[in-house]
């Protein structure tokens, strides 16, 4: 039999099959080659998971498609894009939009939860979820969705739409998400007061003021809104959230809301009386505005009325009888019913009885004009020379033009440095050529009570020119003594008498057919103001407005 067999034996027989094996097991080779390259050159699918050319008709299950987009969700978490791209039906689509997305608005963290499968169409089924992602700019969180779709093969994958980094991304318009700056309308500057949150505009005095500081500043402090927004190609489609808020530029008064308040409502209150009614507060220590606030019909007179001040003026008179005649308040001031002066005679009000041993605190309390006329008349002109009132006002109590800042305008007083005839003896008793507004008086009495004066101003850093003078401790002592006994015995007791620390002067000036009514106060935290044209009385008009803010706390 062996040799049988080997006579059988075809040398040529084991090459041929060697031939035959070699071309077989070639043809496996390039056959597995081939499928290699398919399976990573072909569309969507560099590690075979999923072919988009071969997509299914019908959807995956739910349990599948839950699976395919949590393993989606859990890569783009671990900021694994490549990852998370070959678990779509674009791979490298998917993994640079990831990356851009998370470059583009500054992602830290990002993390998905409440992640539940939704509805189903016939390729494709539904699965929702929530984000919570830290960024750069802060916290975000939004809901979003993704289908998932799968092969005939049964593999399955997150169908690639931008619309998975947010649903605004679905608008065909949408080029991306980018976080920063927001757009808006640039801000009107808003003026507000002294707490940098209150309008001014709040306030119906404040209006024309306010515009006027607006028109006039060059506020460069606000800032837009910060957020994500969603862009186009045409610029800014939508914003999505927002960081932090719009500021418009802000320009801070001195106002205080509290006192601007309470003048608004005296100034309006029918309790007053008269007919124009103006008022203005100050801060002694410093000369800021506080407070401004006027009605009727003459405008803002609490800033631009030029009126005589009428007997508020005998607080300057009397400081120049201190202060350049050597008086003190006990100096001898007669207060005869009746005087002679320049060939004018003047008179008392009502109530002032004459009394030729009356000193000069004592008329001061109870407002005698004819002692102030013959004294200032006998002590402070001197050869035709009536200007040291005039000297004294700008010298000591800063009279001249203000500048309170913002642009705004105001009225200067005026105590004219040459006058002649019966006005040499009016000045002193606040008539004749004597002008005034309720900002200078305020003034005056801040300046009393700090013992300094300081420019009034509203914009906080204005410049504040100083007086040429400082008021003496002696007379600024001496003025509070006599304002202090005219607010608890005097013309003003009427109305500021219970109130502690006050120091007042009433005024009451005739102007053409009638007579306007003025008080000037002060405590420990404030100096105000007031004039009510058709006043009666200082005391009963002015009187009402001033204590209104005295008291306001």
């Amino acid at each position: 039999m062996f040799f049988e067999s080997m006579d059988a034996y075809d040398p040529a027989e084991p090459k041929r099959r060697a031939s035959l094996g070699f071309v077989l097991g070639g043809l496996v080779l390039l056959v597995l080659i081939g499928i290699g390259f398919y399976l990573v050159l072909r569309p969507g699918s560099p590690d075979g998971v999923y072919d988009a050319d071969d997509a299914a008709e019908t959807a995956p299950s739910r349990e599948v498609a839950n699976a395919t987009a949590r393993e989606f969700l859990d890569s783009w978490t671990a900021g694994h894009y490549q990852e998370a791209g070959a678990l779509t039906d674009a791979p490298a689509s998917a993994a640079d939009a990831l990356r851009a997305h998370a470059d583009g608005i500054g992602v830290v963290t990002i993390a998905f939860d409440e992640v539940a499968v939704g509805s189903t169409t016939e390729s494709a089924t539904e699965v929702t979820f929530h984000v919570t992602t830290k960024l750069e700019e802060g916290p975000w969180s939004y809901d979003g969705s993704l289908d998932v779709v799968q092969d005939r093969e049964g593999d399955a994958a997150v169908r690639w739409s931008h619309a998975v980094l947010h649903p605004a991304l679905a608008d065909p318009a949408a080029e991306g998400l980018v976080a920063g700056d927001l757009p808006g309308e640039e801000s009107a500057v808003k003026v507000t007061a002294a707490d940098g949150k209150t309008d001014l505009r709040t306030y119906a005095s404040m209006n024309d003021i306010a515009a006027t500081i607006r028109d006039h500043s060059d506020a460069d402090n606000g800032r837009p809104a910060r957020g994500i927004r969603v862009d186009g190609v045409e610029g800014p489609l939508k914003t999505l959230h927002v960081f932090t808020e719009e500021r418009s530029p802000t320009v801070r008064t001195t106002i205080d809301p509290r006192l601007q308040q309470a003048a608004e409502q005296a100034v309006r209150n029918p309790a007053r009386g008269g007919d124009s009614a103006g008022v203005v507060a100050l801060d002694p220590e410093t000369g800021h505005i506080l407070a401004i606030a006027y009605s009727g019909s003459e405008g803002n007179i609490a800033i631009n009325a030029v009126k005589a001040p009428g007997s508020t003026m005998k607080i300057i008179s009397a400081a120049a009888l201190f202060d350049l005649a050597g008086l003190t308040p006990a100096s001898s001031a007669p207060c005869p019913a009746s005087v002679l002066a320049r060939g004018q005679t003047f008179g008392n009000d009502d109530g002032v009885r004459p009394d030729e041993s009356m000193t000069l605190a004592e008329a001061f309390r109870v407002s005698c004009n004819t002692a102030f006329i013959k004294d200032g008349f006998n002590h402070l002109v001197n050869d035709g020379d009536a200007s040291a009132l005039h000297r004294e006002a700008t010298e000591v109590f800063g009279m001249g033009s203000w500048s309170i800042g913002g642009g705004i305008g105001t009225r200067d007083p005026s105590i004219p440095p040459e006058v002649t005839g019966g006005d040499q003896a009016a000045q002193f008793i606040g008539q004749g050529k004597v002008t005034a507004t309720p900002l200078f008086l305020a003034s005056v009495a801040a300046t009393v009570r700090a013992g300094e004066f300081h420019q009034p101003i509203i914009l906080p850093g204005t410049r504040q020119v100083p007086a040429p003078r400082p008021i003496t401790p002696q007379t600024a002592g001496w003025l509070r003594d006599l304002m202090r006994t005219a607010a608890t015995s005097g013309t003003a007791a009427e109305r500021l008498g219970d109130l502690p620390g006050v120091g007042a002067k009433t005024g009451t000036a005739e102007e053409a057919d009638h007579a306007n009514g003025w008080l000037t106060a002060y405590d420990d935290r404030v100096a105000v103001a007031a004039l009510v044209t058709g006043g009666a009385s200082g005391a009963d008009t002015a009187g009402v407005i001033v204590r209104s803010l005295l008291t306001a706390r």
